[in-house]
This record gives C-alpha cells, structure tokens and sequence, in this order.
C-alpha cells in the first residue's frame, strides 16, 4: 500500500551499483529503510542529493510490513538546509546526530511526539547563532524525555552522587561503579537545565564540554542496548 509520512535522514549505505539504501526516522512508521536510486533523471521524483544527514522530507512511499526495505514513490523537502549543508560547525553537528540518532533510534513503529522533538531541533540547528557548541548536549539532553530513559535530576543536594544506572542523585557512594563522583555530580546538576532556549547562556571550556557529553554517553550505553563509540565525536572534540 502507499502511505503519505514525514521523514528525517539518518544516512545512506551503499547496496548496489544502481541502488543506495536511505535510513530514515518517519513519523507514521518509526525507522525504515527505503531503496534509493542513485542517478534519477531530472522528472525522477526522487532525488539522492534530497537525502543529506538530518533532512526533513515528505514521502509518499510503498509499505509493506513484511518487507525489510521499503520503496519510495515521490519525495520532497519540506525545507532547504541552507546553513546545515554550508556552514562547517553546523555540518559536524548534523553528522555527529545522524550517527548518534542511527544508533539509538531503532523501533518500527508510530512515534509522533518523538518525530515532532527531531523536526523541531533540525529547525533550530538550522535557524541558530548563538551557542551553537552546545547544541548537541541540550539535544541529547532531551531526547532522553522521548525514549523512556529521562534522569531524575530533581533530588540533587550538595555532596550527592549522581547514578548512572538508575539516573537519580544519590547521598550515598552506590555500591556499583557506574556513578559521578561528587564534583562531577555537582557539575551535572547545573547543566540539567539546559535546553534551545537558554543553551548560548553557559559557557563552557573545550574539556568540561567534552566531559559533559562524555558523561552523556556513558548513561545512554548504560540504558540503550548495543551503543557502540561514535567515529564523529572526535570532530565535535575539536570544533568546540
């Protein structure tokens, strides 16, 4: 059957000498992936060079269930990514989060609060010039809330430990090894609050930026089965 849906860009792999294979977030179908000619003609409605890292697109696409790469009929942007596509920061960031979202984003099926967060961070990645080095730590952030695994940060007192494992502040030294010690806690305990709005408010240095988002890591392979290293992480450790 053919369905209208919106969908995000994750990345391509290759699959053949005519065919690439495009990994997409949708909105009515959770991850899929679609065959993906490589040289459409110029009436093809459907492009490679719409399938950049992060696009938002509208799809009209063939489904069937039992099928492991779906097909697309007709595709259009929703929007140009003008600065994403150009501007070298903004271009990290969206390669490092279509690394990190095609590892963490893995269901098959209908998540529209969880699409609506993504399109609107890609709008906002697009649209912003301030505080941009923090963009992928409020994103990350974030979309803790969407995937069921959102930490308590509401309990921290001075002196707590932070707890990896179950993502609350603790009073006592856990008895497992996966925590923040009590500096590290406090320090997590400040930037808990950061989000688009107020992201360009905290100033941070190059290593307590890479702290930070190591510190994020660490928790997402500890909730989210099978999170390998990220290969682009060490260009965002360089940019910012």
């Amino acid at each position: 059957m053919q369905y209208k849906t919106q969908g995000l860009v994750l990345y391509t792999s290759r699959y053949s000498d005519m065919f690439s294979v495009a990994h997409v977030f949708t909105r009515d179908f959770g991850r899929m992936a679609y065959l993906l000619p490589k040289n459409g003609g110029k009436k093809s409605k459907v492009k490679a060079s719409h399938f950049f890292p992060l696009s938002l697109l509208n799809m009209e696409v063939e489904h069937l269930p039992l099928r492991e790469i779906q097909r697309l009929k007709e595709v259009e942007r929703e929007f140009p990514l003008y600065e994403i596509c150009t501007d070298e920061a903004k271009m990290s960031i969206s390669f490092f989060l279509s690394e990190f979202l095609s590892k963490v984003l893995r269901e098959t099926h209908e998540s529209n609060l969880l699409f609506d967060y993504l399109k609107q961070s890609v709008h906002v990645l697009e649209e912003s010039h301030r505080g941009l080095g923090n963009f992928h730590l409020a994103f990350m952030f974030g979309l803790t809330r969407f995937l069921g695994i959102s930490p308590n940060p509401d309990d921290y007192r001075p002196g707590a430990y932070f707890d990896l494992l179950n993502g609350i502040f603790v009073q006592q030294m856990p008895s497992h090894p996966h925590y923040l010690t009590q500096a590290q806690s406090t320090y997590l305990s400040v930037f808990r609050r950061i989000n688009y709005s107020n992201m360009h408010l905290f100033r941070m240095s190059r290593a307590e930026r890479n702290a930070l988002i190591d510190y994020l890591l660490v928790y997402y392979r500890l909730h989210i089965y099978d999170f390998p290293p990220l290969k682009s992480l060490e260009v965002l450790r360089e940019l910012f």
